[in-house]
């Protein structure tokens, strides 16, 4: 069912949500969260239905943000909401209302969200583009306790990385970060099942793709290693290398479908680790609601420590273990020996 109210307020589209509810005899109470999409017109329909496939596990309200961009200043100084309700099957498994905002209601958006947000429910914003700098200072960002971003689909993703690590907030994550579970869950296993001192380790994978930084990032920090960065043709990740006591473990993912694991004394395995879609990653992120600290250490790990094929940047074994400064001439010829290897 659909109703569509046009310069209408906060007020009507509530009273609207329960005359859809009653219409089709629709709950409310079985809805675990409210999920505040703040996106463009041009990315609403891709991340509205990532929401509601995400919505078969996480039943939710759903507000759609988008911010309309007046053309004359006589639109930009008047102030106006329309308002799109969804229930039953139009709206997954939960409710939707689909916000658009224009003229100076845009700069006060919290003021039309918080009326509709589910009482004594969490709350979870996620910015499908044009995320602000700083999440926990924004005002929709405020009310909820988890943010959701994603680095890939910023101008520069890489420089986004940076820009999180500065204003990290706990309950910030990115899809980016999500993107790489299936990666950190096999490269654990593996080194579970051999265990051996890693020396050094490689990521490859498409230039300008932020799961690549965060998967350096990552191994950088858990196993204290000098850990290269190189550029591939994609998609996405191809293959990640480390170096260790027992010989080399590499995971090889050249068609972003089925990846290969190799290590000396065992079989070669292949194991399907498919590029996810955005529902997927989204459903993945509202599993949890506490701070991810993991993902805090290595996002502040920092780009800039991670070598690079090119010689570009400063590598990670000319920074200190512990990130104090510039690692002494014995240890920089000691991790040097040991990427060569």
């Amino acid at each position: 069912m659909k109703i569509d109210l046009t310069e209408t307020t906060s007020s009507k589209i509530n009273k609207a949500l329960v005359q859809g509810r009653r219409a089709v005899g629709t709950p409310a109470i079985g809805m675990v969260l409210t999920l505040v999409i703040v996106t463009d017109e041009e990315n609403a329909y891709d991340a509205l239905k990532a929401a509601n496939d995400a919505s078969r596990e996480h039943p939710s309200r759903t507000l759609v943000v988008i911010k309309r961009v007046s053309r004359s200043p006589r639109d930009r100084a008047k102030a106006r909401l329309d308002a799109e309700v969804r229930v039953g099957t139009d709206a997954g498994t939960g409710e939707t209302v689909i916000l658009r905002l224009y003229g100076d209601v845009i700069d006060h958006a919290q003021s039309v969200v918080l009326p509709l947000l589910l009482p004594d429910a969490p709350v979870v914003v996620w910015w499908a583009v044009n995320a602000p700098a700083a999440p926990a200072q924004d005002p929709l960002g405020a009310l909820a306790q988890r943010r959701v971003t994603d680095a890939y689909a910023a101008e520069q993703p890489i420089h986004e990385l940076s820009t999180r690590a500065e204003t990290y907030t706990p309950g910030d994550t990115d899809l980016s970060w999500t993107r790489i579970t299936p990666w950190r869950s096999m490269l654990a296993a593996a080194l579970d099942q051999a265990p051996c001192t890693v020396t050094s380790a490689e990521v490859e994978g498409e230039e300008f793709n932020p799961s690549c930084e965060l998967l350096a990032m990552w191994l950088a920090d858990r196993l204290n290693v000098p850990v290269t960065r190189k550029v591939s043709g994609g998609p996405g990740l191809t293959a990640v290398r480390m170096e260790s006591s027992i010989g080399a473990i590499v995971l090889d993912r050249p068609d972003g479908s089925l990846a290969t694991l190799c290590m000396r004394g065992q079989p070669d395995r292949a194991v399907a680790l498919k590029r996810r879609d955005t529902s997927e990653l989204l459903a993945e992120e509202l599993r949890r609601l506490d701070p991810d600290e993991i993902y805090a250490r290595a996002l502040k790990f920092g780009v800039d420590r991670l070598g690079h094929g090119n010689g570009e940047q400063p590598a990670a074994e000319e920074v200190a273990a512990d990130g104090s400064g510039p690692a002494k001439p014995a240890a920089k010829k000691a991790a040097k020996k040991a990427a060569a290897k």
